[in-house]
C-alpha cells in the first residue's frame, strides 16, 4: 500500500485494491498489520468463534481480542480450525490481545500474558497491549482462589460505592515488563492502548522496543485527528475502536452514523452509512476493528476498499467531530494516569 501526504498535513492509509484480503501497513518494526480488523468485545461467547470464522473466510486477517473480553480461546480454536482447514498459515493472520489493568505489577505482566498465550493456542501472539494506563488493585474473587493463578482476581473491582478501586503502578515498569515478553519470542509487536499524546510521549522517550499502534476510541464523532498526527510523526499506528460509534447502543442522535449528510454520501457513493464511516477513519489515517458477529454486516464492514472519499466529503466528515467519547471510565477521572484530562 502506499501512503499519500494530502494537504492537511494527515497520512491517508491508500492500499492497492486486492478486494479478496484485507490491505497492511507497515509497522515500525517492520511486521504488517491488516487495516481492517474485526472487534471482538462484548461479542456473545456463544457466536464468537463462528464469527470470528466467517471473518477469515471473508477475508478478514486481523483479530482484535483481550483478556478483559473473556473470549480468548473460541478466537484460538476458530484461527486454528481455519488453519486446518488450509484456508490461512498462522503467518496469515495477524492477532491482538491485552494485558488487563489488575496486572500491571510486574510479576504479573508475565503470569496475565501467559494466561492469554495458552487461551489463544496460536504459537505466537502478534500484538500484545497494554489496555488501559491505569493500574487496578488485584483482589481475590474469593478466599479459596489462587494469588499465582490470573483468573482468581477480580477484573473490575470496586468498592461500596461502585468506584474502581486502582493502584500505583508506573505504566513504565509495565512497558518494561512487557519489552521482556518480546524477547522470549512469544510475541512480535506490543503497544499501547487509550494512552493519551504525553503519555505515549513518556514510553517512546524511555523505552528499548518502541510502541507499534496506541488502539483508542476513534469514530466521526471522536476524530481523533490530533492524536494522529501526534502518532503518525513519531511512526506509532493509531487503531479504532468502535469506529462506528456503537450505533445499536449509543445515543443515536449523536452519532454520525445516523447524520443526513452521512445518509447522502452513502448514497453517492452506493455504500451504506457503515461504510462511508469505516472509509473517514482510514483515510483520516487510522486502522480500524470494527465489531460484528453477523455474517452479512462483517462482508459490509469489510467491503471498503473500492472508493474513496473525495476531499470536500472528507472536510465535512472532518466537521462531525464533537469531542463525543463513548467510553470515559469516569470513575477513574483522580488517577493519576487516567488519560483523557487533557486534549488529546
Amino acid at each position: 500500500m502506499t501512503l499519500i501526504l494530502p494537504t492537511i498535513s494527515f497520512l491517508i492509509l491508500m492500499p492497492t485494491i486486492d478486494a479478496k484480503l484485507a490491505q497492511t501497513i507497515t509497522l515500525n518494526n517492520g511486521y504488517k498489520m491488516p487495516i481492517i480488523g474485526l472487534g471482538t468485545f462484548e461479542s456473545d461467547p456463544g457466536d464468537n468463534e463462528r464469527a470470528v470464522g466467517d471473518a477469515i473466510a471473508i477475508g478478514y486477517r486481523h483479530i482484535d481480542t483481550a483478556y478483559f473480553y473473556k473470549n480468548e480461546k473460541e478466537v484460538g480454536n476458530a484461527v486454528r480450525t481455519k488453519i486446518a482447514e488450509g484456508l490461512i498459515k498462522r503467518e496469515d493472520i495477524f492477532v491482538t490481545t491485552k494485558l488487563w489493568s489488575t496486572f500491571h505489577e510486574p510479576g504479573y505482566v508475565e503470569k496475565a500474558f501467559k494466561r492469554s498465550f495458552d487461551n489463544l493456542n496460536l504459537t505466537y501472539i502478534d500484538l500484545y497491549l497494554i489496555h488501559y494506563p491505569v493500574p487496578f488493585q488485584r483482589l481475590l474473587k474469593n478466599d479459596s482462589f489462587s494469588v499465582n493463578d490470573v483468573s482468581s482476581f477480580q477484573l473490575s473491582p470496586v468498592d461500596e460505592n461502585g468506584n474502581t478501586l486502582t493502584a500505583d503502578v508506573d505504566y513504565l515498569i509495565v512497558w518494561h515488563a512487557m519489552e521482556k515478553l518480546v524477547e522470549s519470542g512469544q510475541v512480535r509487536s506490543i503497544g499501547l492502548s487509550n494512552f493519551n499524546s504525553e503519555q505515549t510521549e513518556r514510553v517512546l522517550s524511555n523505552s528499548k522496543i518502541k510502541p507499534v499502534t496506541n488502539q483508542v476510541e476513534c469514530h466521526p464523532n471522536l476524530n481523533q485527528r490530533k492524536l494522529i498526527e501526534f502518532s503518525t510523526a513519531r511512526n506509532v499506528t493509531i487503531t479504532a475502536y468502535s469506529p462506528l460509534g456503537r450505533p445499536s447502543s449509543s445515543n443515536g442522535k449523536k452519532l454520525a452514523i445516523f447524520d443526513p449528510k452521512v445518509l447522502e454520501l452513502a448514497k453517492k457513493y452506493n455504500k451504506t452509512p457503515a461504510q462511508i464511516i469505516l472509509r473517514y477513519t482510514i483515510q483520516n489515517g487510522a486502522i480500524v476493528i470494527p465489531k460484528s458477529t453477523n455474517k452479512n454486516r462483517m462482508k459490509e464492514n469489510f467491503n471498503i476498499f473500492d472508493f474513496e472519499l473525495s476531499n470536500s466529503d472528507m472536510q465535512f466528515m472532518h466537521q462531525l467531530n464533537n469531542n463525543y467519547r463513548l467510553f470515559e471510565y469516569s470513575s477513574e477521572k483522580n488517577h493519576k494516569y487516567y488519560p483523557f484530562n487533557i486534549e488529546f
